[in-house]
């Protein structure tokens, strides 16, 4: 790899697919700046020849009616080679249909590489994909494989600052083996920094190639308004006044079940539901949906009426409410940096950069569904055949009542508590460092 490239766990994936006798093309799903561009590029380095089109610029428009005008991929093949005077050669040859969702015919075109012409390499990527699928619901169903990719991870940024060695050891680790104190204070000290930069390819970059983190914060105010002016190609019918409206209510009801006259006195429930899904569609923020959890799949006792909302990065997170970067870093107790929620923003985050790449995870919470009862568990997570409840605290101490709750009503065998403690066990419970959340389940 380059030495300008940061090291992505996905890359393995592409790796393995390039190989696949029986691949597909491949699909690259996330929101807006999380790498997937870049992630491609370097893959294309292993080619003889790499092809690369963005649609959503003036000077893909030949190629966008190329698509327009023919579905056969060998003569949109023969075409591209000539528009853009580079050979396009099975097996040697990656092609990248970039921001692909800007033009419809190029993503119905996705089935017809794999069923004629499946010794080339094809991949596409998008960020506001989502909208551009629900336009073309069996545009490729058994016939193109999808990859999700996120932002940075905690492993995946110790890789970058050069810890590769702590990434290894941090993978190897078990509550029954718990860190030297030395170990587990440098984790802490890293694990601050990664809160508070988050885990944005650009962000990173800068930080581990000696930025402080006064240019991160601004680099992070400049991401931030960005993605305001995403918000302006998402629908036309929803206001994009509206979506930064509830784009705060979000990051401001961190932590708790979303309520919907907290987001907006003046908007009705449609309109602030709509734009939820928007941005939920947009990969900006994911649902963390309530279930009874009383036996596996836990979908099927989920009640979509009572979600909490996770924002996808962190570091944007504590930049729009302004936390201080310096309070976070030198407090001495640790539990001052659940400011905001954000060590249950954090936990949630990489529960979901942990699951499989080719699969998104769901996450779930548990609360007790009787009158007048406050019992409710951060997360719940399958681990195996067993359904595991995490408590996520932001110091060393604090109850577990409610998991002790939840693990007499539902007769499961354990917990989790995730903390700024050390590896650890109690009687039922299992302890998880907060930096090591990625480990739960596997």
């Amino acid at each position: 790899m380059s030495k300008e490239y940061l090291e992505r766990t996905v890359d393995k994936e592409l790796s393995k697919w390039k190989t696949d006798e029986y691949r597909k093309p491949l699909l690259l799903r996330g929101a807006r700046q999380v790498g997937k561009s870049s992630t491609v590029r370097e893959l294309g380095k292993q080619f003889d020849s790499f092809l690369e089109m963005n649609f959503e610029k003036k000077e893909s428009r030949d190629a966008k009616l190329l698509f327009e005008r023919s579905s056969s991929p060998k003569r949109l093949c023969d075409e591209l080679s000539a528009l853009y005077d580079m050979p396009v050669i099975p097996g040697r040859t990656l092609l990248f249909l970039d921001e692909i969702q800007a033009c419809i015919p190029a993503i119905s075109s996705l089935r017809y590489f794999y069923e004629e012409y499946p010794e080339l390499h094809v991949i596409a990527a998008g960020s506001l994909l989502e909208f551009a699928l629900q336009e073309v619901p069996s545009f490729g169903v058994g016939r193109i494989r999808s990859i999700y990719m996120y932002p940075f991870s905690f492993d995946e940024y110790l890789r970058a600052m050069g810890a590769g060695m702590l990434a290894g050891a941090l993978q190897k680790a078990t509550p029954e083996d718990s860190f030297s104190e030395s170990l587990h204070n440098r984790c802490l000290q890293e694990l601050l920094r990664f809160m508070l930069i988050g885990g944005m390819p650009k962000v990173v970059a800068t930080y581990a190639r000696g930025g402080s983190l006064l240019d991160c914060q601004k680099m992070l105010d400049d991401l931030t308004f960005s993605l305001y002016d995403d918000f302006s190609k998402y629908r036309e019918r929803v206001p994009t006044s509206r979506l930064r409206e509830v784009f705060a209510s979000v990051i401001h009801q961190t932590g708790g079940k979303f309520t919907y006259v907290h987001a907006s006195k003046d908007t009705s429930y449609r309109q602030i539901k709509e734009s939820m899904e928007l941005l939920e569609l947009a990969g900006i923020i994911y649902p963390v949906t309530h279930t009874s959890a009383n036996g596996l799949p836990l979908a099927a006792e989920m009640n979509t009426k009572h979600r909490k909302y996770l924002i996808f990065d962190t570091g944007i997170y504590q930049r729009f409410l302004r936390l201080d970067p310096g309070q976070l870093l030198t407090a001495e107790k640790p539990e001052q940096v659940n400011r905001g929620a954000l060590a249950e923003l954090f936990a949630g985050l990489e529960l979901l950069k942990s699951a499989p790449c080719t699969f998104p995870m769901q996450l779930y919470y548990w609360q007790r569904e009787k009158a007048g009862s406050s019992a409710e568990v951060d997360y719940v997570v399958q681990s195996g055949a067993d359904i595991v409840p995490l408590e996520v605290k932001s110091g060393t101490k604090g109850s577990m009542q409610s998991m002790f709750q939840f693990l007499s009503e539902k007769k499961y065998p354990y917990g989790i508590r995730c903390s700024m403690e050390n590896f650890g066990t109690y009687p039922n419970v299992k302890i998880y460092p907060l930096y090591a959340v990625s480990l739960i389940g596997k």
